[in-house]
C-alpha cells in the first residue's frame, strides 16, 4: 500500500459541491493555490462570487450550477467531474429542515435524501473508480471527504430527517474507509457542530446560529489537515458526546432532545 501523503498540499484537481457558501466556499478558499477546482452549488451568483475570489493566475477554476437533489444535475455534476482528472471530492452540499416530521411536506424530507444521501453515494461510486486508478497509475493517493455533522451520532427531534441522513453518512464513510483501507485513497467523514453558516436560517430556526459556533474557515482548514491521518473527524465547541461512555452518550441525546422540544414548543405558543 502506497505511503500516505498530506492531500492539503500536493492535491491537483478538485470537485467542491455546495461549494457557494458556508463550509463549501471555505473549503475552496483553503485549497492550495495551484490546484484545479469546480465548484458546484445551487446559485448562480454566489458561485460566481467565489469563483472570483479564489481565481489566481495559472488557477483554473470552473462551475457547474446544479441542484444535487435532482438526478439529471447529479449526473451533469458527475460527467463534469469524470473529464477533469480528479484525485479529490469534497461532498459538502447538505440541506435539511427543522419541525415536525408530520408536519413538513413529504417532498422536502425526500429532498434532504437526495442530497444528504443519494448524491454523495452517487457521486463517490461514479468518480472513485477513475480516482484510485488515476492514484495507482502516478504513485499518489485520491481522497474522498463528505462533510456529516454531529447530528450523525445522535438522534435529534424535529431534525429526525436530517439527523438520520447524517448517521447514514458517518456509517457509509466508516464502511468505505475500511473496504478501500487497501487502495489509495482516503476517506474522510467530518462532522462539525454548530458553525457560521446559513443552514440553520434555510432550515427554519430563527434564532441563527449558536453562541461559540465554529468559522466555515475552521472547519475547512482542520479537515484538510485530518485527510490520511483519520477516518471521523468530530468538531465541536463542546467536548463530543461520542467519546463519552455509553451512559452518558445517552444521556446526552435525552438532553438534546428535550431542549429542542421546549425550543420548538415555545416557537408554537407565540
Amino acid at each position: 500500500m502506497l505511503k500516505k501523503t498530506r492531500h492539503s498540499s500536493q492535491v491537483q484537481s478538485v470537485l467542491v459541491t455546495g461549494a457557494s457558501r458556508g463550509i463549501g466556499s471555505a473549503f475552496a478558499r483553503a485549497l492550495p493555490q495551484d490546484c484545479r477546482i469546480i465548484l458546484t452549488g445551487r446559485d448562480q451568483d454566489a458561485l460566481d462570487r467565489v469563483r472570483d475570489e479564489i481565481t489566481l493566475p495559472g488557477r483554473e477554476v470552473s462551475i457547474v450550477t446544479a441542484d444535487l437533489a435532482l438526478a439529471a444535475d447529479r449526473s451533469r455534476v458527475i460527467e463534469k467531474g469524470l473529464t477533469a482528472d480528479l484525485d479529490m471530492v469534497i461532498a459538502n452540499a447538505g440541506t435539511g429542515n427543522y419541525g415536525r416530521f408530520l408536519d413538513r411536506e413529504l417532498s422536502q424530507h425526500q429532498t434532504t435524501l437526495s442530497v444528504n444521501v443519494e448524491a454523495v453515494v452517487e457521486l463517490l461510486h461514479s468518480l472513485l473508480p477513475g480516482m484510485i486508478k488515476r492514484a495507482k497509475i502516478n504513485q499518489r493517493r485520491a481522497a474522498a471527504i463528505v462533510v456529516g455533522s454531529t447530528a450523525g451520532f445522535v438522534p435529534v427531534p424535529y431534525l429526525a430527517t436530517y439527523a438520520a441522513s447524517k448517521a447514514f453518512v458517518l456509517s457509509f464513510c466508516e464502511s468505505l474507509s475500511a473496504e478501500l483501507s487497501a487502495d489509495p485513497v482516503d476517506i474522510l467523514c467530518v462532522c462539525p457542530g454548530a458553525t457560521e453558516t446559513e443552514f440553520g436560517s434555510r432550515a427554519g430556526f430563527s434564532g441563527g446560529s449558536p453562541p461559540g459556533a465554529m468559522e466555515p474557515d475552521f472547519v475547512a482548514r482542520k479537515a484538510l489537515r485530518a485527510v490520511g491521518r483519520r477516518r471521523t473527524l468530530m468538531l465541536d465547541p463542546v467536548p463530543a458526546p461520542v467519546l463519552a461512555p455509553t451512559a452518558l452518550l445517552r444521556a446526552t441525546a435525552a438532553e438534546i432532545m428535550r431542549r429542542a422540544i421546549d425550543v420548538f414548543d415555545r416557537g408554537r405558543s407565540r
